[in-house]
């Protein structure tokens, strides 16, 4: 006898049933449906229901909806200047309401790198507290940073005093340009940057999110390239993705974003692009549950980073179904 199964033609000694069929063909019952002439056939009825000559089957099962899955790989840590990091997200110590908030936040983030400004004592109140008696040096790696400085000759200045008050080589580099919008002063930056690799200092530093610069500070010897993602303390997230994937992929060097990120999201943008990480201070400070989104923020990083190494879907301009056309009913 001739019965078409799933539009194709197949022949058989009879007599038949269903449950004989499926026996020939090799497929378990319990895991298919089965539709005889139009009408479906409950499992409980394979084997008493008898297939005739010229009858039409439809057999089916359950298929991803969707593609192949791949395996993403784990969320690595990074290292920079020798030194090796879980946590890709460094979070700043100002803008909060007391040194505990800072320590609760800092703790919420996970972050292992914080960095410090570097500020004159309160002379007239000696046993002011400071941040060292909230957030161990032990515990975190201290970043000291040049905010507030405008030449290169004041963020050397401040990187000195920063040296001999910790001992620290590892530094994050800023020069401003001006106090409105607090973006970096490239020349004086380039300059800065050359005298402090000079001088040992293993320098961080915060920059336009211009390719060509970012290839000089390399070129100079800074160990992380830092460019912002909008202004300082803007909040804006990332305006300019396509530069910084430039500098991305033409970095040798850790490429971090610092400064315009205002929620997990930006975060998590940034860290798609490929960003080995994201350093910020105001998103968490000013946010209005600080340690909450200090949570959220660590979360959004590990997300992100995730997402860069699955690699996303291409874009199409058209639909395109998850569930695969070929063996439809």
């Amino acid at each position: 006898m001739q019965v078409q199964i799933n539009g194709e033609s197949r022949d058989f000694d009879g007599p038949l049933t269903i449950e004989s069929v499926l026996k020939i063909l090799g497929f378990d019952p319990r895991k298919i449906a089965v539709e005889r002439n139009l009408e479906i056939v409950p499992k409980g009825a394979y084997s008493g229901t008898a297939v005739e000559d010229g009858d039409c089957l439809e057999i089916v099962h359950f298929i991803g909806g969707g593609g192949k899955q791949l395996s993403a790989g784990a969320v690595k840590g990074w290292e920079v200047a020798g030194r090796k990091f879980k946590s890709r997200l460094i979070v700043g110590t100002g803008k909060y309401r007391d040194f505990d908030e800072t320590a609760r936040a800092v703790q919420a983030s996970s972050a292992e790198i914080v960095t410090v400004a570097v500020r004159r004592v309160n002379i007239s109140n000696p046993g002011e507290p400071m941040l060292v008696d909230y957030l161990d040096p032990k515990k975190y790696t201290y970043l000291p940073n040049t905010a507030g400085c405008y030449t290169a000759e004041e963020a050397v200045r401040t990187m000195r005093l920063a040296r001999e008050a910790g001992d620290w080589k590892l530094i994050k580099l800023e020069v401003l340009g001006d106090k409105t919008t607090l973006y970096p002063n490239m020349v004086e930056t380039l300059k800065a940057t050359e005298m402090l690799v000079k001088e040992g200092f293993e320098v961080m530093v915060y920059c336009s999110d211009d390719p060509i610069m970012a290839k000089k500070l390399e070129d100079l010897g800074c160990v992380a390239i830092m460019p912002l993602a909008a202004p300082i303390g803007s909040g804006l997230g990332v305006q300019n993705p396509v530069n910084l994937r430039l500098i991305i992929e033409n970095s040798a060097l850790p490429v971090l974003v610092d400064a315009g990120v205002g929620t997990a999201s930006d975060a998590a943008i940034a860290m798609e692009l490929g960003c080995d990480g994201v350093l910020m201070n105001t998103a968490i400070a000013e946010a209005k549950d600080p340690i909450a989104m200090a949570r959220a923020m660590r979360l959004a990083i590990e997300a992100g980073r995730l997402a860069y190494l699955a690699g996303r879907m291409a874009k199409k301009q058209y639909a395109d179904p998850s569930s695969p056309l070929a063996g439809l009913i």
